[in-house]
């Protein structure tokens, strides 16, 4: 099997690695045009050889995962392997039905001829993938663009460092440089690879990045998938079923330390309940991480902040909160140096407070306790469009009044982050929480191109070749009317 070569800036000269992308970049434009003729059972060869590779190192995964964030085995486990089995299996199954072309009906303007759409392989694409879920953001996009018949160009995030050389000792016994190749570094290299007219880039990130993406795309028209973020908000009305909803959302939300894209950021949780609900939060971390700091802070199911950078960001938000006059409910503990700050429950929040206006991306959870539904729409449709939006309600007419007066990249009711998780339904954003959507279908869709065809069976139009007749303008007029 041939192998892909993993280019490190601390190896080489930086103008090494720049000509190294640029070299095989230009390798991948040939394989990319005979990857336009590549068949079901070549792209299903390779989409079931990565899905065994991962596998195969899932115990050299757990290690990776430990090793760079504490992460705890079975997060691994859920949110990083078993996503891109899931995603991969989906493809096998299905990609027979997603490659045929796609019949449609002639319209009215159009009768004599016959039509379809023929899905087709982008070319040349990247793939930038985030720190914070390494092996489902980088792989699982992967799936998608090699089951559309694309190459790819992988960059992995320089913050994780021993996920993403597991990730490229994966590809290296995989793919051949020209089809799939993977470049490490930090954002040097991702500058030099967005100077390249990619056919398509898959980006996740942040927003903030992501219109540094867009920007180096327009500059070649290249088509773009922006998965980002923001402040996805949960609302609790009074009705709700607190104990399920304290045990999922602090499932969601302190998983991988609460650095998700998807999870909660902050709660809108009715008076009448509020404190109710809290108790049933205090509770559930308490059975889920212990009943003291110590013992916290010493879990081994409590994953750390990817670093002291990122920890210093988010003590920031905390104190700036609590000098604005918040309080803290449960938690608020911090050690910088381990990258540790303690699952905390926050009330009395002040609307000017940081913690209110950036992505926490982290484990802090702002409850906010409201009387009218009303003024939590209008707080929810003042800020940036979210990633998700979560209710948790059992009376309909709250539902629907959230649904129809709202908008968000995806919904759940009386649950939380799963919408990832169902490869039948697009995941993307809106606006500043992304653009486009991946998974399933949609990520097949998303690295292809939609190619319209046309076939003449008799050629009606002839019937208005100049020259014009009278005969000709009334046929028009006709026309005008049935359409």
């Amino acid at each position: 099997m041939s192998t892909v070569v993993s280019y490190l800036p601390s190896a080489v000269a930086q103008q090494n690695v720049e000509s190294e992308i640029q070299r095989v970049f230009e390798r991948q434009r040939e394989t990319a045009i005979r990857l336009r003729s590549s068949t079901l059972d070549e792209r299903k060869a390779k989409i079931k050889k990565l899905k065994e590779t991962v596998l195969a190192h899932s115990e050299e995964f757990f290690a990776a995962g430990y090793a760079d964030f504490k992460k705890p085995p079975a997060e691994v486990e859920l949110t990083e392997i078993f996503p891109v089995v899931a995603e991969a299996n989906d493809a096998l199954r299905k990609l027979g039905g997603w490659m045929k072309r796609a019949g449609v009906w002639p319209s009215r303007a159009t009768m004599g001829l016959k039509a379809w759409v023929q899905y087709e392989p982008k070319g040349r694409c990247l793939i930038i993938s985030p720190w914070n879920y390494p092996v489902n953001l980088t792989f699982g996009p992967l799936v998608s663009a090699i089951a559309a018949g694309n190459t790819v160009i992988l960059k992995p995030s320089e913050m994780t460092p021993n996920l993403s050389a597991l990730m490229v000792k994966v590809v290296r016994q995989i793919f051949p440089e020209d089809e799939v190749a993977i470049f490490e570094g930090d954002v040097k290299v991702s500058t030099a690879l967005l100077e390249l007219p990619f056919d398509h880039i898959f980006f996740t990130g942040a927003p903030a990045i992501g219109k540094v993406v867009m920007a180096a795309a327009a500059k070649h028209l290249t088509s773009v998938t922006l998965e980002l973020g923001g402040k996805s908000p949960t609302i609790i009305d009074a009705g709700a079923d607190l104990k399920a909803a304290a045990r999922n959302i602090m499932w969601s939300k302190y998983t991988n330390d609460g650095q998700t894209c998807i999870a909660p950021d902050h709660i809108y949780v009715h008076a009448s309940v509020k404190d109710e609900f809290v108790r049933l939060c205090q509770e559930t971390l308490t059975a889920a991480y212990g009943a003291d700091a110590k013992t916290q802070k010493d879990s081994p199911f409590l994953a750390r902040i990817v670093n002291q950078r990122h920890t210093a960001r988010i003590k920031g938000l905390l104190d700036d909160a609590l000098s604005r006059g918040a309080k803290t409910l449960t938690g608020g503990q911090v050690d910088e140096q381990a990258c540790y700050i303690a699952p905390t429950l926050l009330e009395n929040i002040p609307d000017d407070a940081k913690i209110m206006k950036e992505e926490i991306f982290g484990p802090l959870l702002p409850i906010i306790s409201y009387t009218d539904l009303d003024d939590v729409i209008r707080r929810i449709n003042a800020d940036p469009k979210p990633l998700a939006l979560y209710l948790w309600s059992r009376n309909e007419s709250h539902i629907t009044k959230v649904m129809k007066q709202t908008t968000a990249g995806g919904t759940c009711i009386n649950h939380t982050v799963v919408q990832f998780l169902h490869g039948n339904l697009p995941f993307g954003g809106v606006n500043n929480s992304g653009i486009g959507n991946a998974h399933g279908h949609y990520g097949f869709k998303a690295f292809s191109h939609e190619r319209a065809v046309v076939r003449t069976q008799f050629a009606m139009v002839s019937m208005f070749y100049p020259p014009y007749t009278d005969w000709t303008r009334k046929v028009v007029k006709l026309l005008i009317k049935i359409v």
